[in-house]
């Protein structure tokens, strides 16, 4: 039993509470407020030094398998024009001379100076080795010449791929993704979930939805992630992406959904987010839907009538109008309450919209750092959306319509960082659509607990919660909202134990995870 004293606790409830006092047992609050109770005056005292706390916070958009990969390679999104980019690869080549293909991620023509993307003719001229580098909104890559030997004809003959650029998009991507995906060895793969766990354990984050299923053979990645997670400190939920609803029926996964598979529309990256009316820029064009409504609709009312909490991918208004018209079919044809179904993105919300999707009990799981993100600057968004940038990730008014709302990264895409997220949440480009600070922590505390089921469990510094917490360099309440990124996460606390990192080998993490054997695997989230 600890107790921490000499604190500013922020609970992050419905009806938020600042206190100096919390008590943790056994890993849970057992005690919260001002005065110290006399039955715990003989706990194991640990004095805050006045620091602020805070709840671990939430992510209920990634995918970590892909970010754990990238996190532990070659990330380019810091390249600042093609020489730098080649600087970078052949660095990577040096560091992994065994590495027989080379995936990268995070270009974007936004942050170099030749103000595009690059070729397979940029990337042939930099290595010789198969090398393909996936676009910082994770819906593209592009793969030189030796990349492009390795693929099945199957794939290069798919709609999407761009022979004289290298490009791949939409269904050739995905498939060239998932095809690339089968060479990672398995020890590799625990090793970038151990380092991915750490970064993320770091900047205080210990529950993530993620969104699983690119290809490994047998959908292995599925069962990886669920089962290293016996053995992680951290929690992960797992969303299988997948339109077979018997795949995560048979694995007994209480949710299903996410991107790829289940994605009903692209990216504004892509130009290829479906949108009601034609792009800005491009009069002959409005995206791209994925499936058809009949197609959504009946995948979304068989996974509704199985039980399970669907999530779908819808970036532009068309495709978010679709998601909505099927869980609304769902509804009506078996009335489910409490569903808590997921719409992720969800970046373009017209009021219309936000109505409908508060009447429906729709819940949204945004990423805020789209709002000041380098690699897809609001001007491109506004020159590619015209006067429909105003509709952008709308965080006032839909919590004015009581939508259920919670962050996340997208990871890879934008990197893990709540802070960064909280204070885009309370800086947003329409000031209207800001968030107060504290709409903010719960946007990454409270109400993704929420989004898991898990409001009773974790989320707020409440006695009988988890002793999930963190300590910030500043207290949030108290900081200028235009200086909130500059707060830093110093300790992060997890079942009331500080942490402290982890072990670095594959095998122990197996073995940890095997030996928490119990309960069996089609009960872990």
């Amino acid at each position: 039993m600890k107790a921490f004293q000499n604190g500013v606790f922020i609970s992050c409830e419905e009806n938020n509470r600042v206190f100096s006092h919390m008590v943790e047992d056994k890993g849970r609050i057992v005690f919260a407020g001002d005065h110290l109770p006399e039955a715990y005056r003989q706990a194991q005292t640990v004095d805050l030094e006045g620091r602020c706390v805070v709840p671990a916070f939430g992510d209920t958009h990634m995918h970590f398998s892909s970010f754990a990969f990238f996190n532990a390679g070659l990330d380019t999104r810091t390249a600042t024009d093609f020489g730098h980019l080649a600087e970078q690869v052949r660095r990577y080549i040096d560091s992994h001379p065994r590495e027989k293909v080379l995936l990268g991620f995070g270009c974007s023509a936004h942050t170099v100076k030749e103000n595009r993307l690059p070729f397979r003719s940029d990337l042939d001229a930099i290595t010789d080795r198969p090398l393909m580098l996936v676009k910082y909104d994770g819906h593209a890559a592009v793969g030189n010449s030796a990349l492009l030997a390795r693929l099945p004809k199957a794939i290069l003959q798919e709609e999407g791929f761009e022979d004289d650029t290298g490009w791949f998009y939409s269904n050739a991507f995905y498939k060239a993704a998932n095809h690339i995906s089968r060479s990672v060895p398995l020890a590799r793969f625990f090793r970038n979930l151990l380092a991915g766990t750490d970064y993320l354990a770091r900047r205080g984050i210990a529950l993530v939805h993620t969104s699983e299923g690119v290809g490994f053979p047998l959908d292995l990645d599925v069962d990886l992630v669920r089962l290293a997670n016996r053995g992680l400190p951290i929690t992960f939920h797992t969303f299988f992406q997948t339109m077979d609803v018997g795949k995560a029926a048979r694995r007994g996964l209480p949710r299903i959904g996410g991107c790829f598979a289940t994605a009903l529309d692209g990216c504004f990256g892509s130009e290829d987010a479906a949108l009601d009316a034609p792009y800005a820029h491009r009069p002959d064009s409005r995206g791209t839907l994925f499936y058809s409504a009949g197609q959504t609709n009946a995948f979304v009312l068989a996974a509704h009538r199985r039980g399970l909490q669907v999530a779908l991918h819808a970036i532009g208004d068309a495709a978010i109008d679709q998601a909505l018209n099927a869980i609304e079919a769902a509804l009506k044809a078996f009335p489910r309450p409490d569903h808590r179904h997921i719409i992720i993105h969800a970046d373009l919300m017209t009021p219309p919209m936000i109505e409908k999707a508060a009447r429906l009990g729709v819940c949204i799981a945004l990423q805020t750092p789209f709002l000041h993100w380098d690699q897809e600057p609001v001007a491109y968004l506004e020159r590619i959306l015209g006067s429909r940038i105003r509709h952008l990730i709308p965080l006032r008014s839909m919590l004015r319509h009581g939508i259920a709302l919670a962050g996340g990264s997208d990871a890879p895409c934008t990197l893990p960082d709540p802070i960064a997220a909280i204070h885009a949440a309370c800086n947003h480009p329409n000031p209207d659509e800001s968030l107060t600070v504290l709409e903010a922590l719960q946007l990454h505390t409270a109400w993704c607990a929420g989004l898991s089921y898990e409001e009773n469990e974790r989320g707020t510094l409440t006695a009988g919660k988890r002793a999930d917490f963190v300590l910030l360099s500043q207290n949030p309440l108290a900081v200028p909202v235009q200086r909130l990124e500059e707060i830093a996460v110093e300790k992060v606390y997890l079942g009331g134990s500080l942490y402290e990192g982890l072990h670095d080998s594959a095998l122990a993490l197996l073995l940890d995870a095997l030996r928490h054997r119990y309960p069996p695997l089609s009960a872990i989230p």
